[in-house]
């Protein structure tokens, strides 16, 4: 993957701003937009719509993950480049890892979003800490029948590995 931004990075890269301005204005969701483009073409398009369809994990990254997904119908984007209007939040760095996502371009950054009201630093915080130290009670208890649901996991053969 290209370490290097380009004209075509810089094109993609003002479309997810562009989107993160038009669903802004049209009160669909925060400032937030993305584009995943593989190869010059793009995949797939998303923008923040946390408000609109009252889902706290629809933001523009992981939306525009979904669509593309089902674009290319796999659940792999390896390849890819996502197209941030932000820095990614913890959530859509988690999902652009688990989409095999090969490269991130942003515009504003974290501290920036912070300044507007999107301050992500309690969860980039929060997930290092030891289980017992977290802000949200978070119990562990042991369980055979899942213990023997991983194990089933193992032993298929057909199964498909991500």
């Amino acid at each position: 993957m290209n370490n290097e931004i380009d004209d075509m990075d810089r094109a993609f890269l003002a479309r997810a701003v562009e989107l993160s301005r038009e669903r802004m204005r049209a009160g669909k969701g925060g400032p937030f937009g993305a584009v995943i483009a593989r190869d010059g073409k793009v995949l797939a398009e998303g923008a923040n719509e946390v408000t609109s369809a009252k889902d706290p994990t629809a933001h523009a990254e992981v939306v525009a993950i979904r669509r593309a997904c089902e674009a290319v119908d796999d659940f792999s984007l390896a390849g890819a480049t996502i197209y941030a209007s932000c820095e990614p939040c913890p959530m859509c760095l988690a999902s652009i890892y688990w989409a095999r996502i090969g490269r991130i371009v942003f515009a504003n950054t974290r501290e920036q979003a912070a300044a507007i009201g999107f301050d992500d630093a309690f969860l980039y915080a929060e997930v290092p800490k030891p289980i017992s130290q977290r802000a949200i009670p978070t119990l562990h208890e042991g369980s055979a029948m899942a213990d023997a649901v991983f194990a089933e996991w193992m032993e298929m053969e057909d199964k498909i590995k991500y």
